[in-house]
């Protein structure tokens, strides 16, 4: 019997493993099979992570995490959940390697996966110039032109955002109208370094070591034209990994997981903010946050999620003292 299990790794899930292995729970970490330290172990370098001024690559960031929670105690596994029964004071998870874990108390930090183009190019030159986040790589694109995939509101601020380094940004949308908010949309179709490829798709990228340019196909007349570009960014949005939960968990119409989220003045006793609709189950990082996405408000939340977890299980200590001094 477990006092703590986290599902997932990356920033959320290892810094919750840190809080709570400090905290002398023993946690164990189910990482992941080939997913462990989630998409950051796909990014070549991070610039924005407090503590490393001249950068570090993101697979060596997501091995010092997992190396200072284990340095605590927590134990790393290296496999998948694939069943999960948390209702109950015993939470139950099955993995695929066919090992069954109870815990008292459940992290869930499974993030979320970008929505891809689905092209074989895209996979060959993923960190090469095709990613799916300005702020994490807009700074290597100085002077360079790029190309945002996309149309709402990430598309577009994404597009406004790159216009600080690259040169040019082209916005390629498979409508002839934005799907972003007027605000959004009228910032970008204004911005004197941003062009449109209206009614395009990407139907390839091209390039050896590097994007040096893609193919557009045009939807209604399926005429194929050349864009050269450096960098491609593909923003048409991200689906939290939270199937696993959808019978067991509170989600939105997105399938983000619903947390308490901050107490309201009015309600100081709701401390728990990663709490989900389960007692003894929180959630974290980027399978609850729609919004930012980033490493460091990831780390945050499971940082939060493992404080929760620790009031949580000592909750559940003064209870059981409570009724064994009562026999």
């Amino acid at each position: 019997m477990e006092q703590v299990v986290i599902i997932g790794s990356g920033p959320a899930g290892y810094t919750a493993a840190i809080y709570a292995a400090r905290a002398g729970y023993e946690p164990t970490v189910i990482a992941g099979s080939v997913t462990a330290g989630g998409n950051l172990v796909n990014t070549t370098e991070v610039e924005n992570f407090p503590g490393f001024p001249d950068g570090i690559a993101g697979p060596e960031l997501m091995e010092r995490m997992a190396g200072q929670a284990a340095r605590f105690g927590a134990k790393l596994v290296f496999d998948d959940v694939v069943e999960v029964s948390l209702r109950g004071p015993v939470k139950q998870l099955k993995t695929l390697g066919d090992q069954t874990f109870e815990a008292s108390a459940v992290i869930v930090a499974t993030g979320s996966s970008y929505k891809e183009l689905g092209l074989a190019s895209e996979k060959r030159l993923g960190g090469r110039g095709v990613s799916y986040c300005a702020t994490c790589d807009g700074f290597f694109f100085k002077g360079k032109d790029v190309v945002v995939v996309g149309g709402g509101d990430s598309a577009l601020e994404e597009a406004v955002f790159l216009t600080r380094f690259a040169s040019k940004v082209t916005v390629v949308h498979r409508r002839a109208e934005l799907r972003a908010s007027r605000i959004v949309a009228e910032r970008a179709l204004a911005h004197p370094q941003i062009e449109f490829a209206w009614h395009s798709v990407v139907a390839d990228i091209h390039g050896d070591g590097a994007v040096e340019g893609l193919t557009l196909r045009d939807v209604r007349s399926d005429e194929l034209s050349r864009l050269d570009a450096q960098g491609v960014f593909v923003a048409i949005g991200h689906t939290p990994n939270s199937d696993l939960f959808k019978d067991q968990l509170a989600l939105d119409s997105d399938g983000y997981i619903i947390v308490d989220g901050p107490a309201a003045p009015d309600d100081p006793v709701n401390a728990q903010h990663q709490a989900t609709s389960v007692p003894g189950v929180f959630a974290a990082g980027d399978v609850v946050d729609r919004t930012y996405r980033q490493a460091i408000t990831a780390a945050g939340t499971g940082a939060q999620a493992a404080l929760d977890a620790q009031d949580y299980l000592e909750e559940l200590a003064a209870d059981a003292a409570i009724a064994a001094a009562t026999v």
